[in-house]
């Protein structure tokens, strides 16, 4: 693993030190590990999301139900 030194602001820390206070997790590089893991999985769903409105916009209307449409986007948000 690569070893790094970041600086938080002293809210951020507070929360970070919150976060181990409550034991969701054993230290800060887990926590940021984690909100990172976080933030690419959003990034993937954002840009599946973004992906699709782009499509929907150039080719027009659909024949695709707003249930079906419904439930692609749960599947992918639910993993």
């Amino acid at each position: 693993m690569i070893r790094q030194s970041i600086s938080f602001t002293e809210p951020n820390d507070e929360w970070l030190k919150n976060q181990m206070d409550n034991n969701e997790y054993s230290s800060k590089s887990e926590l940021v590990n984690d909100l990172i893991r976080q933030a690419r999985k959003q990034q993937v769903q954002i840009d599946w999301i973004k992906a699709k409105l782009e499509k929907a916009e150039n080719s027009g209307f659909t024949n695709v139900s707003k249930e079906q449409i419904l439930n692609q986007s749960k599947s992918l948000l639910n993993g």
